[in-house]
């Protein structure tokens, strides 16, 4: 570097050298720097410099050490104002993930307690459904049973009101048991002819009506035993005929019917003259003295069966 030079007042000449040997800043920010200056001439002009330029460096030291100061103050307060915000923001995101993943769990979670549930859902109707046909079978057990506990009932109700005098399932009156085919099968019927040799088969025979307790008895027994709307598909076969000679009415047991007491009105009439040949008996909700009506002997009906007590 050249050696500036400069004329005093007084003639002589001065020569100074300045140089820089380090200038820098440290780790907390502050100012350092090496001053180190060569000169020529006279003293005291030499020594007013370095005043000078002892008093400059002093400046600038301590205009270096304000900056560093302000630079330190400046970031810690950056630091101080920004890492608050952003630990909130860093916990807010974390916050947000832990929630995502925990909602993302309870989706997941609900996902497979639906398909559980559904699961769940069609084993159990599976179940009432075969717990359905279960029950239905049950239904149709009890039914059964009841219907043999009423049979039995029947039976025993029977045997203590004819005392054993009767079968089981016919009913008695004085000295006359009864057997009406309705209380055996409510849907079994038969022609006359046919009725007969069903009571035959039991050792007995179709009724014979020789009496008006007889006949009030009978009628109170067939009352509640119907099987038709019409009232003529609800009648009995009893044991009278006129088969031998047309208008005279005759028992099976060869009496003859010579008074027609308990006959319908207008009945026996041998409706349109086709062979209404055999004696009906049926229910009368004005007149239990008026039962009686002829009919064809090939209808299928019900019958009375009557044979004396033990």
């Amino acid at each position: 570097m050249e050696r500036p030079q400069r004329m005093t007042h007084n003639g002589p000449k001065i020569t100074f050298i300045s140089k820089f040997t380090e200038v820098f800043f440290d780790s907390d920010g502050y100012f350092h720097s090496s001053y180190q200056i060569f000169g020529q001439g006279g003293d005291g002009s030499n020594r007013r410099a370095i005043v000078c330029l002892g008093l400059l460096n002093v400046v600038l030291l301590i205009a270096a050490v304000a900056l560093g100061i302000n630079c330190s103050k400046v970031k810690e307060g950056s630091l101080h104002v920004s890492h608050p915000a952003a630990t909130q923001l860093i916990n807010e995101l974390n916050y947000l993930r832990s929630n995502n993943s925990d909602a993302m769990k309870a989706q997941e979670e609900a996902k497979q307690a639906l398909q559980k549930a559904l699961k769940n859902h069609a084993q159990l109707k599976v179940q009432i459904e075969q717990q359905k046909t279960i029950n239905d079978g049950y239904h149709r057990q009890v039914e059964v049973l009841r219907a043999e506990k009423a049979n039995l009932q029947a039976n025993i109700s029977a045997l203590e009101g004819t005392c054993g005098r009767c079968l089981a399932g016919w009913s008695i009156l004085n000295s006359t048991c009864y057997f009406f085919s309705y209380t055996e099968s409510s849907s079994v019927k038969k022609n006359w002819f046919d009725s007969r040799a069903d009571c035959i088969s039991r050792d007995a025979n179709l009724v014979v009506i020789d009496n008006p307790e007889e006949q009030r008895f009978l009628s109170d027994s067939i009352k509640n035993k119907k099987t038709s709307s019409k009232w003529w598909e609800n009648g009995f076969w009893i044991g009278i005929t006129d088969m031998e000679t047309e208008g005279t009415w005759v028992w099976i047991n060869n009496v003859t019917e010579v008074e027609n007491r308990y006959w319908m009105d207008g009945e026996p009439n041998n409706l349109g003259h086709h062979g209404e040949n055999c004696g009906v008996a049926v229910y009368s909700p004005t007149n239990p003295w008026k039962t009686w009506f002829d009919g064809f002997c090939s209808v299928p009906l019900h019958w009375i069966c009557e044979m004396p007590s033990k």
